[in-house]
């Protein structure tokens, strides 16, 4: 039996979008600057809009004993969930320092954060941001269909 798996996204200029979510890109591309990435040179900054209203950004650090260094979206994540009690992440953004590309979390963060909007039982808005664009996804589980569950 053959099945599909579809999902509606949104593509378009930054500019158009609302104060709030051009506010927490501006966020996630100041922490992106505060990036330790000198193996990789691709700095990442992450920005969290949680449910009170309040914003908190990550950036990636790299470590010299590779692979141990962490992505931007899970420090971001790990430290919201040790931190942040029972606050939920509304959207969250995600961009690069350099380069004009939308900048896509990678399959290890797209498990945590749909791990993450499973535990709150609430939606993720993702904004994946480019110098221009975005692209918008509505909750993370559709970023990683067939993701891992015990």
């Amino acid at each position: 039996m053959d099945e599909t798996y579809s999902f509606t996204y949104h593509r378009m200029a930054i500019g158009s979008l609302s104060e709030c979510d051009r506010e927490l890109i501006e966020q996630a591309r100041t922490a992106a600057r505060t990036a330790y990435a000198p193996y990789s040179r691709f700095g990442v900054g992450a920005a969290a809009r949680l449910d009170d209203g309040s914003i908190l950004s990550a950036s990636n650090q790299e470590s010299e004993v590779l692979p141990s260094g962490m992505c931007a979206e899970r420090i971001l994540l790990y430290w919201l969930q040790a931190n942040a009690g029972p606050r939920k992440i509304e959207t969250l953004a995600i961009t690069a320092a350099q380069g004009d590309a939308i900048c896509t979390p990678c399959a290890a963060c797209r498990q945590v954060i749909a791990d993450t909007e499973k535990r709150q039982h609430h939606p993720i808005r993702i904004l994946m941001v480019g110098t221009h664009e975005v692209i918008i996804v509505e909750q993370a589980g559709h970023l990683i269909p067939f993701r891992f569950e015990l």
